[in-house]
């Protein structure tokens, strides 16, 4: 697996994980990575966006300020904070590398994905 998420669990409302995404192939270093989440029977949504050299920040609205993406470009690793967590955030989340440089919302802009990691959090 290129991209490898780990860090999702089970968690109570008002908690907080840090998920991790790592890219054995460093193939990503210089491409754009975001973080999706697909909850059950639902579509795979946008939650964040970072650009190659960490700037460039995005994120979905119901997310903004209690989330945080950040990359570490030396460990080739992806990484989202996640605080305040409330069962709306209950899915699996899945890490991407983008075409570009640039982070996007749109998951048509990104060509490779990781296998998901699970996130629930109970009330």
């Amino acid at each position: 697996v290129q991209l490898q998420a780990s860090g999702g669990g089970l968690v109570q409302v008002g908690g907080s994980l840090r998920l991790s995404c790592a890219d054995s192939t460093r193939l990503s270093s210089n491409n754009g990575m975001g973080w999706f989440r697909q909850a059950p029977g639902k579509e795979r949504d946008f939650v964040a966006a970072i650009g190659w050299n960490g700037g460039g920040a995005l994120y979905a609205d119901s997310v903004k300020d209690r989330f945080t993406i950040s990359r570490d470009r030396a460990k080739n690793t992806l990484y989202l904070q996640m605080n305040g967590l409330t069962p709306e955030d209950t899915a699996v989340y899945f890490c991407a590398a983008a075409r570009s440089a640039y982070g996007s919302r749109s998951r048509s802009d990104y060509i490779r994905w990781g296998q998901g990691t699970l996130v629930t959090v109970s009330s």
